[in-house]
């Protein structure tokens, strides 16, 4: 299985987010928020840390290339614009220095005297939440598969690329799985690209956190995202069980009706890759 390459700046990794722009992502979830604008939270607060991962007294060092694909009623595009919109991966010192704006967020924190304090914290924002129209999956995960062999290709020695990919509802374009059979077959010599599948499900149904078989998903579309999803590296196996995960040998990334500190959790483990030097 390998994925022990070490990562540098002349050997970086990269994460490359695919996520669901339909119609239904703009249903609520349990916190009142829409599940478009908790994921771009999310997803917006994980390139910052990201960015402090690789961030060294000289400045950002770039040991990842980090993109978003989006798929939804325009179709497919680069979650990105601006500066970044050029090109779908991006060197993350680029990253750094493009944010589409910087908001002034409130967040709560203890005062050290039992009480809470709430203070204001800057949020950089890069990708902005959209729902509209139908689901493309397979058309947004050709896109990524097509981004991806080129960078293997212009990376050999690297640890392999992931594709985070974020979902609510069935494919619209036709069955992805064959798509997700291409772009678990590309590789670097370090090991194939690594697909972490997060189904964020309208389901009255039980959260299944990295399961390692089909039993107990509720249906066949969990058992599709299931199938189409790694199975996990040791070392993110080591993560996901220091965050509490039940987790073993034949887990796979997948998690079906995640609420939301679990896609916090999600994102966070899907890039704990290699050591960094």
């Amino acid at each position: 299985m390998t994925y022990e390459a070490q990562i540098t700046r002349s050997h970086p990794t990269a994460f490359l987010f695919v996520v669901d722009q339909s119609g239904s992502m703009s249903d609520k979830m349990a916190s009142g928020r829409s599940k478009a604008e908790f994921v771009a939270d999310a997803l917006n607060k994980i390139v910052m840390d990201l960015v402090i991962r690789c961030t060294k007294a000289e400045g950002v060092r770039d040991y990842f290339e980090i993109g978003v694909v989006g798929y939804g009623g325009n179709g497919v595009g680069n979650g990105f614009s601006g500066n970044l919109g050029a090109c779908v991966l991006n060197p993350i010192s680029a990253i750094e220095q493009n944010p589409v704006r910087v908001e002034d967020r409130k967040k709560k924190m203890d005062d050290g005297a039992g009480g809470v304090l709430e203070t204001s914290v800057k949020f950089p924002v890069w990708f902005e939440p959209k729902a509209s129209g139908g689901t493309p999956m397979r058309d947004g995960l050709t896109r990524a598969a097509e981004e991806l062999v080129a960078w293997c290709d212009a990376h050999p020695d690297c640890y392999p690329p992931t594709i985070l990919h974020v979902t609510d509802g069935e494919s619209s374009d036709g069955d992805p799985e064959e798509i997700a059979t291409h772009l678990s077959q590309i590789r670097t010599n370090d090991g194939a690209v690594l697909i972490l599948n997060l189904h964020v499900s309208s389901l009255r149904a039980d959260t299944i956190r990295f399961p390692s078989s089909v039993t107990g998903l509720p249906d066949d579309y969990a058992k599709l995202l299931f199938r189409m999803s790694s199975q996990l590296p040791e070392h993110l196996i080591t993560v996901a069980q220091g965050k509490g995960y039940i987790v073993g040998s034949e887990s796979r990334g997948f998690m079906f009706n995640a609420d939301a500190p679990e896609i916090v959790d999600f994102f966070d483990i899907g890039t704990r890759a290699s050591q960094l030097r």
